[in-house]
């Protein structure tokens, strides 16, 4: 019976991973970039409050912060539009005797986006709060009597990794690349000290990279992957196929540098670097160990069915091929929008 339909099975599953591709290629070919929300808690019962929102060119996403109360009805009282973002600020906004616990504050908009929403409270107990708002929960209340803050760049990362199909696409050709469970140990390990090295150092501002540029020579990773995917289908030996941890850290240092214009866009909280910055290195890893899991069982599984003997080189061949198109694709755009930037 599974050797009758297998095969069907996997043409099946070939397209629906195709459309899948094609369709993130389409909403998911550059960095999902967070916004930015950061309300602080004045002494004198006022708050000032910063808005940070991607942008595409001048024109700025559909977002707009809400506070309970109507709080920023109003105009901001200043606004700075830069290359990737715009930024908003009210300054001195009179609470009343209500305060500032318990009110709701959402963002209008964030439903029909594919963006998060990183939101930092700063209490004037000297308390914070941190919240991840998704297009799913856009809304929540502030709880000055929370404790601790939430370590919401944990969630941040872990999101990031999971919603850049670039990424999970080289992760995947990697995985594809390594034989056997040692090989593929040494591989993801290279890949997570390379990219944990330049995330760092860029997030830090210890290296300075052009981001239009290190966007390119990710899609150019996928692409080099691709292809030496299909030099090993057809037999073709080299340094890749025998030492693939070797291209894992080469490339896993561009990644590095792509996961630190996430945090670029939005900006580590002040006094709190280090563990913001630590956070966010660990959800990226707990997002792209996930992947692996899930990818690996599922490999597992479909290798245990009897198969045709033409079956496996197909969905080789077009696994291979699929990721090349898309790599090619988001490669040559990136490429023009560096250079546009530079000209």
């Amino acid at each position: 019976m599974i050797a009758r339909h297998g095969f069907p099975l996997l043409v099946w599953l070939a397209t629906v991973l195709f459309a899948a591709f094609a369709l993130a290629g389409k909403v998911a070919a550059h960095e999902v970039r967070p916004a930015y929300l950061e309300i602080s808690e004045r002494r004198d019962g006022r708050i000032d409050v910063l808005w940070k929102q991607p942008s595409i060119g001048l024109q700025a996403v559909a977002l707009r912060p809400e506070i309970d109360g109507g709080l920023l009805n109003h105009a901001p009282d200043s606004v700075e539009d830069a290359e990737n973002f715009e930024l908003r600020r009210w300054r001195g906004l009179d609470l009343g005797k209500a305060g500032l616990d318990g009110r709701a504050v959402r963002i209008a908009g964030l439903e029909r986006t594919i963006t998060d929403v990183l939101v930092l409270v700063h209490l004037r107990n000297g308390d914070e709060e941190q919240h991840v708002l998704t297009p799913s929960a856009p809304v929540f209340a502030v709880n000055a009597h929370a404790g601790a803050a939430v370590p919401a760049y944990l969630k941040l990362g872990v999101m990031h990794i999971l919603t850049g199909i670039d990424h999970l696409l080289f992760v995947f050709g990697l995985l594809l690349l390594s034989a056997g469970w040692r090989q593929l140990l040494r591989t993801i390990t290279a890949f997570t000290v390379a990219h944990s090295i330049t995330l760092a150092l860029t997030a830090l501002k210890l290296v300075s990279v052009n981001p239009q540029l290190i966007e390119a020579m990710v899609a150019y990773s996928i692409l080099f992957l691709a292809v030496e995917l299909v030099r090993k289908a057809r037999g073709v030996e080299g340094i890749t196929q025998r030492q693939p941890w070797i291209v894992a850290f080469g490339f896993g240092l561009l990644h590095g540098a792509a996961f630190a214009g996430a945090l670029k866009e939005i900006g580590l909280p002040e006094g709190n670097i280090q563990a913001s910055l630590f956070l966010f290195n660990v959800g990226v890893e707990l997002g792209q160990l996930a992947f692996v899991a899930v990818v690996s069982a599922l490999l597992w599984a479909l290798s245990r069915l009897r198969w045709p003997t033409a079956a496996p080189r197909l969905a080789w061949a077009t696994a291979s091929y699929a990721i090349g198109s898309f790599a090619m694709f988001w490669f040559l755009e990136r490429l023009h929008t560096a250079l546009d930037a530079i000209v």
